[in-house]
């Protein structure tokens, strides 16, 4: 999904620029948000935003 993004330099920059963690995340990081949201845990969640995107919102 990122492959465009990841594979042009000023892109990179600026995407890693923009996170408070300067770095892109990895998808052990990543894989748990998917795993919750996707199991009985996550139910009676209704409306709400997990935001998992490396300090982007913090900046």
């Amino acid at each position: 999904m990122n492959k465009s993004i990841a594979d042009s330099e000023e892109a990179k920059k600026f995407i890693v620029g923009a996170t408070a963690l300067e770095r892109w995340g990895e998808l052990q990081e990543i894989q748990g948000a998917g795993i919750f949201l996707a199991s009985d845990a996550a139910n009676y969640m209704v409306g709400s935003m997990v935001t998992v995107d490396g300090g982007w919102t913090a900046r």
